[in-house]
């Protein structure tokens, strides 16, 4: 792998971050919108499946094995994990789902070490940026509040949420070697639609989709959700996991809840407190850190 293709790697994984730690902020204007949690995935899933296949009109014939492989793929990084992550704010305190959430590259590091040894050795600086960037991500999900409470059921359904997505970096992975990451990109979010209806229809129903087309607000969210933060974001980052490696990749994870509190205060006018910045510090440094490792060859 070359230096500039490593560089369009890191550009890829910050471009993502950037986006999915906005997400939060516009998924609040479907919820506002009148769609519950568990509507809001089929909708963004299928606006991301037709944006890719006008994007890439072609079609892959997979073998037996890796369709199958696809299906759980699609339900560890689309369907199940976003339920987890939704059904666990029902259970418990966001700052608890952001914080334990963000704990997927450590996931990811374990699982990496355990089934991708031969493609994902560590250095020392990887396990240190990770706890640096784990301390900011605490201070700044908690922006300058200490109400931390534990919830059992919601804590480790967001716990359970991280290793989703943790799995997902690691099984993913493969297939971005093999095949085109734009159509692998596509058929995840088929899967990932297929399984989140079920979901949909035993815990909300079908949604109203009146609101997509009647609010100016909501069709720019459900948009920028479906095209920017689905179709093009999981693909660029697919990208990234391939010339990075999905546990240097992941951890740029630890961002997502600084870009969310930064986006969150420009558009929500929500407060960016001292134990905040001082957080985004450590995240920065954090991932600074973890970029450092050295690979043994």
């Amino acid at each position: 792998m070359t230096k500039s293709q490593k560089t369009v790697g890191h550009l890829f994984a910050i471009l993502t971050v950037v986006v999915w730690g906005s997400c939060y902020v516009l998924t609040k204007n479907l919820l506002r919108a009148g769609f519950t949690p568990t509507q809001i995935t089929p909708i963004r899933m299928a606006l991301a499946y037709v944006a890719l296949l006008v994007m890439r009109p072609k079609f892959l014939r997979l073998p037996l094995r890796d369709e199958l492989m696809f299906v759980l793929i699609g339900v560890m990084g689309g369907s199940f994990y976003f339920f987890l992550q939704n059904t666990a704010l029902e259970h418990t305190l966001a700052a608890n789902v952001s914080i334990l959430v963000s704990l997927s590259p450590i996931f990811t590091v374990i699982l990496a070490q355990l089934f991708s040894r031969r493609n994902e050795k560590l250095g020392l600086f990887v396990y240190i940026g990770s706890l640096v960037a784990i301390a900011g991500v605490v201070l700044v999900v908690l922006n300058g509040s200490l109400n931390f409470h534990l919830n059992p059921l919601g804590d480790l359904l967001a716990l359970a949420a991280g290793l989703a997505w943790a799995v997902y970096s690691i099984l993913i992975k493969k297939y971005t070697e093999q095949y085109d990451n734009f159509i692998v990109t596509r058929r995840v979010m088929l899967w990932a639609f297929i399984t989140a209806i079920p979901l949909m229809l035993l815990t909300s129903g079908m949604p109203d989709l009146t609101p997509l087309f009647t609010r100016t607000d909501a069709l720019l969210s459900w948009l920028f959700l479906g095209i920017l933060g689905n179709a093009v974001c999981f693909a660029i980052w697919n990208i990234a996991f391939q010339r990075l490696g999905v546990v240097v990749t992941n951890n740029y994870l630890y961002a997502s809840p600084f870009v969310t509190m930064v986006v969150g205060w420009l558009l929500l006018d929500e407060k960016i407190s001292l134990m905040g910045v001082i957080g985004a510090v450590l995240i920065t440094a954090g991932v600074f850190l973890a970029q450092r490792e050295k690979k043994s060859e």
